[in-house]
């Protein structure tokens, strides 16, 4: 049975306006700098420039700002009044939280245009330089075919119309595998090294590697020394030179290619941080961020509609025209907003860690989580982390991500709670001090760290040692 009924509910919405305010927080300041740049190309009621205000406290526009403002912003009201887009058309929310609009530049041909361009020189017959370009297209970005042969040629059959077997493309593979970078179109990484071998000077070392690649490859993975020279009867110092040349390939060669048509980007710091005889001196990076004001002939567009009588154009105009102005207002007070936000969270950071920026000195870093800076700031933790997670800072000792400086605390023996990251660049340390024939195990970093008083469990340092991308001590064994 249905039946209607009464409900109170208490919702909390973020407007437009406080979604957009958070992207503009999270952007770092090369992005804003773009970000800055498209609004002011798709509000003409925003323009770069300093506000005048006279005695009064009343913005001031000299006739001179007055006359460029019309010669720059002109446009025909009718365009826009006549158009029968809708408004909610006109507006851009649609975007999804941390989109960001850029448009990526591109240094060169890519990946798969300079194969095509090599393939095409090697082979004349049309249907196997077809079936060339195909298997190309299929290569992922490391420069692997990852797919069966079986699966393209059917791919072939349907798709292209062309009848082929398993032999015919190996033909048109081994071709691909000849082109440059050496070792694409492998499929696998041992066939990948081994393509790159074959392609240099026949040595003894180059022969050897060939055969341990062939014949002791699991062992070569595992690095199990003992093994592979039972296996082939070879001494340590064989191994040793073998190993020396196999580790000069490139097991991703098509990478190698994608990352030279990347354009270098440098890393802009948000914040500057400077030591001034002891006192930390913060500055917010403002580089080419330039002062915002709203377009003085927009201000005497309003003013002039609101004398003498109103035609319903006219009311049309004046809509647009205080739409505009106020998106313009809004603007800019989001990008003060977001100045403030990012300033107050910052010098809280600073302060948190003054010992650390004073010196340098990784083990003088205290245990800082986003709930500490949070309640300090008396922000959400939402917004600490848009800010520390996509944030560079510059000080005395180099430009670190923001979030380099948060980290859970550690129980000493004597109760002190120490920063993880002091835990890490102790472990760091002892491994690369490690006799490189023996490493040391996770059991024995434990028993080193708990020596030191430090109470951590093994798989802690097995989390730790994997956080700074340190293999385990059976493939950190080298021949010495």
């Amino acid at each position: 049975m249905l039946k209607q009924t009464l409900q109170q509910r208490l919702l909390q919405k973020l407007s437009p306006q406080q979604i957009q305010l958070m992207k503009m927080l999270q952007l770092p300041t090369l992005e804003l700098e773009q970000r800055i740049k498209e609004e002011l190309e798709e509000n003409p009621a925003l323009d770069e420039g300093e506000e005048q205000t006279n005695s009064d406290g009343e913005e001031d526009f000299s006739k001179e700002d007055h006359k460029e403002q019309n010669t720059r912003d002109e446009f025909d009201f009718n365009e826009y009044i006549n158009d029968e887009t809708p408004s909610y058309k006109l507006q851009s929310n649609n975007h999804s939280v941390g989109e960001q609009k850029h448009t990526p530049y591109t240094l060169g041909s890519t990946f798969t245009e300079r194969l095509l361009s090599q393939i095409g020189l090697r082979i004349k017959d049309e249907k196997q330089l077809l079936i060339a370009k195909y298997i190309i297209g299929n290569l992922d970005d490391s420069g692997y075919l990852r797919r069966e042969l079986f699966n393209i040629v059917d791919d072939l059959a349907f798709a292209q119309n062309i009848n082929t077997n398993e032999k015919e493309l190996l033909v048109a593979l081994k071709e691909i595998q000849n082109l440059e970078p050496a070792g694409v179109g492998a499929r696998d990484l041992k066939e990948c090294l081994l393509i790159q071998l074959k392609k240099k000077s026949r040595t003894i070392s180059i022969k050897t590697a060939e055969v341990i690649l062939e014949k002791c490859f699991e062992q070569f993975t595992k690095k199990h020394y003992s093994k592979i020279a039972k296996k082939l009867d070879i001494d340590d110092k064989a191994i040793k030179e073998a190993f020396a040349e196999i580790v000069k390939l490139n097991p991703k060669p098509g990478n190698s290619l994608i990352e030279s048509n990347k354009s270098i980007q440098h890393i802009i710091p948000d914040f500057i941080i400077n030591d001034d005889d002891g006192k930390l001196i913060l500055e917010l990076n403002q580089r080419n961020v330039p002062p915002l004001k709203i377009s003085p002939s927009y201000v005497e567009m309003i003013k002039g509609f609101e004398v003498g009588n109103k035609s319903q154009r006219d009311k049309e105009a004046i809509l647009f025209v205080k739409q505009k102005v106020d998106s313009a207002k809004w603007f800019i007070d989001a990008i003060k907003q977001r100045q403030n936000t990012l300033m107050v969270t910052m010098q809280a950071i600073m302060n948190f860690q003054e010992k650390f920026f004073l010196s340098g000195d990784e083990t003088q870093l205290k245990p800082m989580i986003l709930k500490d800076i949070a309640e300090l700031v008396e922000m959400d933790i939402s917004t600490i982390s848009r800010v520390a997670n996509s944030k560079h800072v510059s000080t005395p000792y180099g430009t670190s991500l923001l979030k380099y400086f948060f980290s859970e605390s550690l129980a000493t023996d004597s109760g002190e709670e120490v920063s993880t990251r002091q835990v890490k660049t102790i472990l760091k340390e002892a491994i690369g001090e490690e006799d490189k024939r023996k490493p040391l195990t996770d059991e024995k970093l434990m028993i080193l760290l708990k020596d030191k008083g430090y109470k951590i469990a093994r798989r802690t340092v097995a989390k730790y040692r994997e956080q700074m991308n340190i293999p385990v001590a059976r493939l950190r064994k080298q021949l010495v």
